[in-house]
């Protein structure tokens, strides 16, 4: 969770994950990272509810950051998942689109991602997401079932089964286990 009680902003964390310089209108803070490496790809995915200017991060994150009033709001959810490097960039951009789509952007998120890849065998991918309902008049009330922790086992698990279909598809050894390393 990405919150204003641990000092962090949505805004702030959407423009280091994407590389970008963005104003927090919200206080005024202008995050800068277009010094920053490794981003290879980003792209906003948002429901057929949401206002057409959310495709823009700028915009997107400061209504984020507007709709919330309280000093110690949840401002969005991240998830990072590794990519697969058996699959090209291109694969691994459409495995998280389709990954993105099913789980989140069809139940009223608003998602945001970019793959990082310094070079270093880390390939992965940042996915914020909108904790609050959208329609085109903007955001409404928070999704308090988006919070339910056997959310994100079923995230994980489907994770585990879309790579593994596609790992499959390519005739490759697809074993992703969704499990911690505690489990």
């Amino acid at each position: 969770i990405i919150g204003r009680s641990k000092g962090r902003s949505a805004v702030g964390s959407a423009a280091y994950r994407a590389g970008e310089q963005i104003k927090n209108e919200y206080d005024g803070v202008t995050h800068d990272y277009t010094r920053k490496g490794g981003i290879v790809y980003t792209e906003i995915m948002l429901p057929h509810t949401a206002p057409i200017d959310f495709y823009n991060r700028s915009n997107l994150w400061n209504a984020v950051e507007i709709a919330e009033k309280r000093c110690d709001s949840q401002t969005a959810r991240e998830n990072e998942i590794a990519l697969p490097i058996e699959l090209s960039r291109q694969e691994q951009i459409d495995l998280v689109r389709d990954y993105i789509h099913r789980n989140f952007v069809e139940k009223g998120m608003c998602a945001d991602f970019t793959l990082h890849d310094k070079g270093d065998g880390n390939q992965h991918a940042h996915i914020m997401l909108t904790t609050r309902t959208v329609s085109e008049s903007g955001f409404g009330k928070k999704g308090r079932c988006w919070n339910d922790r056997k959310n994100v086992e079923q995230w994980r698990q489907d994770w585990a089964d879309c790579c593994n279909r596609r790992l499959q598809a390519k005739g490759l050894v697809a074993d992703l286990d969704p499990r911690s390393y505690k489990e």
